[in-house]
């Protein structure tokens, strides 16, 4: 299906120094605040009350949560800003009269969100070690929802990078809509934590099936089926990549 291997090797190349130039701003801040997470409310507070969620110590708990809350911010950051800004200084427009079919269009522009997801993930299990030490449950199901969930929200990323008319619009779906449902998707807590009468919202909500999956496959811990939570994800990656594939072939905001 990839059939010009040279042009779209030059594209991920770009969407990959584009967020390494400024790294300071790209993937540093996610590891400083990541290291105030885990030292305020995991190494802190929770060795100071001696709290256990699951069987396991709260800085562990704690872990795996923010690794995925980056592993969804990052790489929605990446994409959405790279397209929009692309499509704000018609430089799409270079893009889209290159020797690359719409796949190779769509894959290259991901794989810069999937490689600072990638990293980012990385850097703040990293950081993490310095307070608390475990060996992965299962570190082939922890790969899979590394990848799987770095590729769901680079397109999202994407149709949002499409969508958006303006500045004021780009920030709406992170501050009004992803960011809650990180929150309110188990990053810091359990399903038994949550209110009864709210335990079926918080079932509705798919990022909180993304959290229990990496958690299972870090530390064997889960509120939800880790199949269900595997084929989720999965299904989500699918749908999201064929629908930002659809608007680049129909020219959706790209053509003016």
């Amino acid at each position: 299906m990839i059939k010009n291997w040279i042009g779209l090797k030059t594209l991920v190349r770009r969407e990959i120094l584009r967020f390494f130039v400024v790294f300071s701003q790209t993937l540093i801040p996610p590891l400083i605040s990541s290291a105030l997470f885990i030292f305020v409310f995991g190494f802190s507070i929770g060795r100071n009350l001696r709290l256990e969620v699951a069987g396991v110590s709260y800085l562990q708990f704690l872990v795996p949560g923010l690794v995925m809350m980056h592993l969804i911010e990052s790489p929605y950051a990446n994409t959405s800003s790279s397209l929009f800004m692309s499509r704000w200084h018609n430089m799409i427009q270079e893009l889209l009269l290159s020797p690359l079919s719409y796949f190779e269009m769509v894959l290259g522009l991901l794989a810069g969100g999937v490689v600072r997801g990638l990293l980012v993930g990385t850097g703040v299990y990293a950081v993490s070690l310095g307070f608390t030490q475990f060996s992965f449950y299962n570190p082939w199901i922890v790969l899979y929802f590394f990848v799987v969930v770095t590729v769901i929200f680079s397109c999202l990323g994407l149709l949002v990078g499409l969508w958006a008319e303006g500045f004021e619009k780009l920030s709406v779906w992170s501050t009004f809509v992803i960011t809650p449902l990180i929150y309110f998707g188990g990053v810091f807590h359990t399903l038994d934590m949550v209110p009864a009468p709210l335990r079926i919202v918080t079932k509705l909500n798919p990022i909180f099936y993304l959290v229990n999956g990496l958690r299972y496959g870090m530390i064997g811990v889960s509120d939800t089926n880790i199949a269900f939570s595997m084929i989720l994800a999965a299904t989500l990656a699918i749908f999201l990549f064929l629908a930002v594939e659809t608007l680049f072939r129909r020219g959706y905001k790209l053509r003016s």
